[in-house]
C-alpha cells in the first residue's frame, strides 16, 4: 500500500505581525464546505521543487506564510546547486552561505585558496544556525544581491571549527 502524501486538511492561521495580512496566494480561506463532499482540497499550498530535492515536513505541516519559499511559494529552482557553510544569519530570513573553492596559477603550477559569500534566501521550514551546512539552489532574483534558496539543510557537526576556516565540499 503506497504511503499517503501528508496533507493540511484544516486551515491554521499563521502568525500576523506584519502590517499587511498575511496568507498564501494559492489558497483561498473562505470556501464554502460541501456536506456530501468526501475529497477536499489542501488548505496549504506546497509544491515539489523536483531535482531529486524532499519537500520538508515542516513545510508541508507548518504554518507560516513565505512568497520567496520554494515548497510554499511562487519560486521555481533552476541552473546551479551548491553547497555551502552557513556563516552568518543575522537578517530576517536571509542568510550567507560561504563557498570555498581552489584556484589554479599555471605560472606555479599551484592551487590558491578562494572564497565566495553568497546571500542567499532562507525559509522559516529550515532551522538554520552559524556553522550548518546548506544546500542552494538558484533561483530568479529575489532582491538586489539574493539570487539563491536554500533547498536542504545539514546541522553542524563539528561547531568548533571558525567562520573563516577553509572546508571542500
Amino acid at each position: 500500500m503506497p504511503a499517503q502524501p501528508r496533507i493540511a486538511k484544516d486551515y491554521v492561521e499563521c502568525d500576523q505581525h506584519e502590517k499587511a495580512y498575511q496568507s498564501q496566494d494559492a489558497v483561498f480561506i473562505a470556501r464554502k464546505r460541501v456536506v456530501g463532499n468526501q475529497r477536499q482540497k489542501a488548505m496549504r499550498y506546497v509544491k515539489n521543487v523536483g531535482l531529486g530535492i524532499k519537500t520538508p515536513a515542516s513545510a508541508i505541516e507548518g504554518s507560516f506564510v513565505d512568497k520567496k519559499c520554494p515548497f510554499t511559494g511562487n519560486v521555481s529552482i533552476r541552473g546551479r546547486i551548491l553547497k555551502g557553510l552557513v556563516i552568518s544569519t543575522k537578517m530576517k530570513r536571509t542568510i550567507v552561505v560561504r563557498r570555498d573553492y581552489l584556484h589554479y596559477i599555471k605560472k606555479y603550477r599551484r592551487f590558491e585558496k578562494r572564497h565566495k559569500n553568497i546571500a542567499v534566501h532562507c525559509s522559516p521550514a529550515f532551522p538554520v544556525k552559524d556553522g550548518d551546512i546548506v544546500t542552494i539552489g538558484e533561483c530568479r532574483p529575489l532582491s538586489k544581491t539574493i539570487r539563491f534558496n536554500v533547498v536542504a539543510h545539514e546541522p553542524a557537526v563539528h561547531a568548533k571549527s571558525g567562520k573563516k576556516s577553509f572546508r571542500v565540499f
